[in-house]
């Protein structure tokens, strides 16, 4: 299924013609109308084909396990969920790329049509880095690219440990749709959905419950700058942000 695009002037410039009386104001063009002597308007595209750019955070946060009972760490499923994404961009007609960091750039793809082939082959191998993740970096590289749908495919941290992608968050805010996906702790959830059977387990769970509470309140921070908050367990993440994705381009936010 692909979307018509969002209804409005566009966004290309596609010819100059005679000013009609139901065009918008904005689509006067001055240095026409002044050359000719007789208003002129500019028509625009709307473009069909839109950006997804997937940045995959490799830092050693990633290396934690997603505690579902198998091997995968947390960067296993962000790049499952990447790969999902952007093959779906694929069948939508949109442009995808890739960027992987974690202290230094590790992979960067620019958007490119039929570009999920190529963001699998670039990322399938990688191994989470033994580095803090520099998302000041990430940032800076797409910021003043094209506004695209941007999806950081991260840990979500307490607020202490979050702080510098709460920092970085005003680089991409200002000119992208945003999503941030992480992979909720089962472990957590279960602490606090169990009844707890002694005082040790109690403890267990007045801790898991200060854990979740810490991550929603950094998923609070990040949304107030308008990011979509993508936290759920493993085998539900490629789907969600599959769902956030065509969400945003249904809604015009592309």
């Amino acid at each position: 299924r692909r979307s018509r695009g969002p209804l409005g002037l566009g966004t290309e410039l596609e010819a100059i013609r005679d000013y009609l009386p139901d065009d918008d104001i904005r689509q006067v063009n001055w240095r026409a109308t002044a050359r000719v002597g007789s208003p002129m308007s500019n028509t625009y595209r709307i473009e069909q084909e839109r950006e997804v750019v997937l940045l995959v955070d490799t830092g050693r946060l990633m290396a934690s396990p997603v505690g579902d009972g198998t091997e995968r760490t947390r960067l296993d499923v962000a790049i499952d969920a990447a790969a999902a994404v952007a093959a779906v961009a694929d069948v939508v007609g949109d442009r995808v790329g890739v960027i992987a960091f974690d202290a230094a750039l590790r992979r960067r793809l620019t958007p490119r049509r039929d570009g999920g082939e190529a963001v699998v082959a670039a990322i399938h191998a990688l191994e989470p880095a033994p580095d803090e993740s520099d998302f000041e970096l990430a940032f800076r590289t797409v910021a003043h690219n094209k506004r695209a749908f941007v999806l950081l495919l991260t840990d979500l941290l307490d607020e202490a440990a979050s702080r510098p992608l709460v920092r970085a968050m005003p680089i991409l805010a200002r000119h992208h749709a945003l999503a941030v996906a992480g992979v909720s702790d089962p472990a957590v959830t279960e602490a606090i959905t169990t009844p707890a059977a002694d005082a040790t387990e109690a403890y267990r769970t007045a801790i898991a419950i200060d854990i979740e509470a810490s991550r929603r309140r950094v998923a609070s921070v990040l949304g107030g700058y308008g990011a979509v908050i993508i936290d759920v367990p493993a085998a539900s993440l490629p789907r969600a942000c599959v769902a956030a994705y065509l969400r945003a381009k249904d809604r015009a936010r592309l």
